[in-house]
């Protein structure tokens, strides 16, 4: 996968299957997933996977756990202004964090829509979705708020959703091959805040 390692410590067998699940995702969707598969490409004795996940379920698992781990690293949380920071500092926080996955980390907005897919039938996946969209809904809540929201969970939870449209159109969509810039971002972050908070937001 082009995804950012997770962190600067060696790899674990619990990381390689996951990275390893991630891919397979990514090339050969959720068929693709079995134990066997996981342990050729991640380069391990046969057997090494089911030992480690022995259920299909245990397997999901560790890859949502890699797939939280990944889009840590790229979306960068901690990267946020403080929330009194502003809007343009935000703004420019949030458009250099888009821009960052969809250019360079694509591959993991695709295993990211494998596994939202597998959750609609997996309640027990569903905790992935809820975990890693909170990193990110206290903090906007927390800006809309000090910028002069009236409504800042609603307008944080519009922001987040113009995201995930963006990401899925520009991953799978009808816009794969027409990724904004940078620039084209922030423009488009700039619009929504500006008509959440009004022009003198």
């Amino acid at each position: 996968m082009t995804a950012a390692p997770a962190a600067d410590a060696p790899l674990t067998r619990a990381d390689r299957i996951g990275d390893a699940a991630l891919d397979l995702l990514v090339e050969r969707g959720m068929r693709g997933l079995t134990h066997r598969a996981v342990d050729e490409r991640a380069g391990l004795p046969q057997g090494s996977t089911s030992n480690h996940a022995r259920t299909r379920q245990a397997l999901l698992e560790t890859a949502v756990r890699r797939q939280v781990q990944h889009e840590a690293a790229v979306l960068a949380p901690h990267e946020l202004p403080a929330a009194d920071a502003g809007p343009e500092a935000l703004t420019d926080a949030l458009a250099l964090a888009l821009h960052r996955y969809l250019t360079d980390h694509r591959a993991l907005l695709v295993s990211r829509y494998e596994l939202a897919l597998e959750a609609t039938r997996r309640p027990e996946l569903r905790s992935f979705f809820d975990s890693a969209g909170a990193v990110f809904h206290g903090p906007l809540i927390a800006m809309m708020r000090t910028a002069g929201s009236p409504a800042p969970e609603r307008h944080a939870l519009s922001l987040i959703a113009w995201c995930e449209g963006l990401m899925f159109s520009c991953a799978a969509g009808s816009f794969h091959a027409a990724v904004p810039s940078r620039a084209e971002l922030r423009t488009g972050f700039d619009e929504l805040l500006r008509g959440m908070l009004g022009d003198g937001g």
